[in-house]
């Protein structure tokens, strides 16, 4: 990280750079106004509330089950305990119910378009800073805590902010403000010997069990777990009835799966099932599905497709099959454990009606490629077989091959026909299965409407006279023109002023410098540190320095305090000072296992530039 220069005025940068972050906040924080999503969300931070206290209730009557050797006493514990397991079945059940509305955040459009899976954001409890990091602030830096009791309220105000952000660009840049000023805190106050002294606190997103960390990078993976989410949401209400539409929405998902393939790459041990290396690469899965289902949606969106065209509902087909193919492996892995534990039931049978529907869809296309398409040149035939037959592109051709006659090509597209409302006749019985999605309106209308149009298609083709039953169709071969991957979040793009940049403000008589650009400087002589001082141009200069605390006695001072007075003298003389961090924006990326360069007792003047 390279620090920038700061414009004239001592601290001008960062006042500005902290007006406008204060904006921000205002902008990006959405109070849970009376919409529907704001009452689904406060009533889930209810519901974790409660699912806490239940299981309170729980582990002292189990410990007191334990304890005790009285007959009736364990008898009404043991009814206490009955109680409470009912209650938190039934609480579980509402929340599974909240997160598998999918169709609160369904936008209100004209078009008709398969609801999207959202994912609900991470609930926490309020947080004290003031008391750690005073006392770091006096003890450790050496400096007076109560003249910083602005930047901890700033600080504080940030985070009750990023609890409720609004689904938009701003909600996401508040959440990414807050993630980098976490970044800053932890290269200034923690260490591998010291920590913050914080217990952090987070509702599990699936199951609302409350988990408890330490450590800093917990509330950094739940802050990135909640980019995450705020993305699925953000795409999910986009109006997908338009190109527009689906174009924001294949990129919020893959942002979405880009942050969950993030935060799995780099954080481990979680103490919260939704945050396990199994749920994440589920939800990575869950997200590039949806964003492929876009992808096609987006094509639907296009010139129409004329029916005779029989290469462009090939393309059709093939589309559809890569969406089935993509919600086969979400729904394999979510009927795993441990990941069946705790995905909610709508959830998994949405992916399973997606699987199927798409499947169907991939035949009905097939068939109408077989029956209303014109003939095709010769020299076309081995891509249509390929993937008519479902044969792989460099196998050779198995079994009867594509047929020519108009005859046949009807029959095996009745055969197609066949498969498509088989398949969407099973997407319809796994719809009325689940409760949950018997109320999303939409998504039955989807489906019955798509075997409404492969009935009747099918009754064209069925003659009275035809008494030959046609050979089960294959399966299409998925392809598509455009596989989205995931796009990790940009942090950089947020610029923020590191909120405690005072405590790194400059050097003061009485540091011992111990480093300068990385290059230990411990036993240099006096003349070569100044001389490299003073050949610093524009770029700046990184330090490392050592602050005794008060009432220490440095080993060996010697003349070296003198000197660095003079140093210091010499820098108001020539009226020029080292640069601090001051617009500077934090590294990009988690760092979770990388600590900054830090003196034994000291503290850095500016942060270390990128490797």
């Amino acid at each position: 990280m390279v620090p920038e220069g700061r414009p004239d005025g001592a601290g001008a940068g960062e006042e500005s750079a902290r007006l406008q972050a204060a904006g921000s906040v205002r902008k990006g924080c959405d109070l849970l106004a009376n919409s529907q999503h704001g009452c689904l969300q406060s009533r889930r931070a209810q519901i974790h509330q409660q699912i806490n206290r239940e299981l309170r209730v729980r582990t002292g009557a189990e410990n007191l089950y334990r304890a005790t050797s009285n007959a009736r006493v364990r008898e009404t514990v043991a009814l206490e305990l009955s109680y409470v397991n009912s209650s938190l079945q039934l609480l579980k059940e509402e929340l599974e119910g909240l997160d598998g509305n999918v169709d609160a955040d369904q936008p209100q459009s004209e078009g008709i378009t398969v609801p999207m899976i959202p994912l609900g954001l991470k609930e926490t409890k309020q947080l004290d800073w003031a008391t750690p990091l005073k006392e770091l602030i006096s003890g450790h830096f050496g400096e007076d805590s109560a003249s910083y009791e602005a930047e901890i309220r700033e600080l504080e105000d940030l985070r009750q902010a990023m609890r409720t952000p609004s689904r938009s660009e701003a909600g996401l840049e508040l959440l990414t403000a807050y993630y980098n000023q976490l970044c800053f805190q932890e290269a200034r106050f923690v260490s591998p010997a010291r920590s913050l002294g914080l217990l952090f606190h987070w509702y599990d997103s699936l199951t609302g069990v409350p988990a408890q960390q330490r450590a800093l990078a917990f509330e950094k993976g739940s802050v990135l777990f909640n980019i995450g989410a705020l993305h699925t949401q953000i795409g999910a209400r986009q109006d997908r009835s338009c190109p527009e539409g689906t174009s924001c929405a294949v990129e919020a998902f893959q942002r979405a799966a880009g942050a969950f393939s993030l935060l799995r790459e780099n954080f481990s041990h979680a103490p919260s099932p939704d945050m396990s290396p199994a749920s994440l690469s589920m939800l990575e899965q869950l997200m590039t599905a949806q964003a492929q289902e876009c992808v096609f949606e987006g094509l639907l969106l296009q010139a129409p497709v004329a029916p005779h065209d029989c290469l462009a509902q090939l393309h059709l087909a093939q589309e559809a099959a890569q969406v089935a193919a993509e919600y086969r492996l979400v729904h394999q892995t979510m009927a795993q454990p441990p990941v069946q534990d705790y995905v909610p039931f709508p959830w998994t049978t949405l992916v399973h009606v997606k699987a199927e529907y798409f499947r169907a869809l991939a035949h009905y296309h097939a068939a109408l490629a077989l029956c209303d398409g014109a003939p095709v040149a010769e020299a076309e035939l081995p891509a249509l077989e390929q993937i008519f037959l479902g044969l792989p592109a460099s196998s050779e051709p198995r079994g009867p091959a594509l047929p020519q006659e108009q005859e046949d090509r009807r029959k095996l597209g009745k055969a197609h026909l066949k498969r498509a409302i088989l398949g969407q006749e099973e997407a319809l019985r796994l719809h009325a299965v689940c409760r949950a999605l018997r109320r999303v309106d939409l998504l039955q209308v989807v489906l019955a409407q798509a075997l409404r149009r492969s009935l009747a298609k099918y009754s064209e083709l069925d003659l009275e006279d035809d008494f030959c039953e046609a050979a089960e169709a294959p399966d299409v071969r998925p392809k598509t023109q455009r596989r989205p991957e995931g796009r990790a979040p940009s942090f950089s793009r947020v610029k923020v002023a590191d909120i405690f940049h005072r405590l790194a403000a400059g050097l003061k008589e009485g540091d011992y410098i111990v480093s300068v650009n990385g290059q230990p400087c411990r036993w240099w002589k006096h003349a070569d540190v100044v001389a490299q001082l003073k050949g610093v141009g524009d770029e700046g200069v990184s330090l490392q320095v050592l602050t005794l605390l008060p009432g220490a006695e440095p080993p060996g001072s010697g003349d070296r305090r003198p000197a660095l007075g003079a140093l210091l003298r010499s820098q108001k003389e020539r009226g020029w000072e080292t640069p601090g961090p001051a617009q500077a924006s934090p590294r990009p990326l988690l760092g979770w296992n990388r600590k900054a360069k830090r003196g034994k007792a000291g503290r850095r003047l500016s942060p270390a530039p990128h490797p």
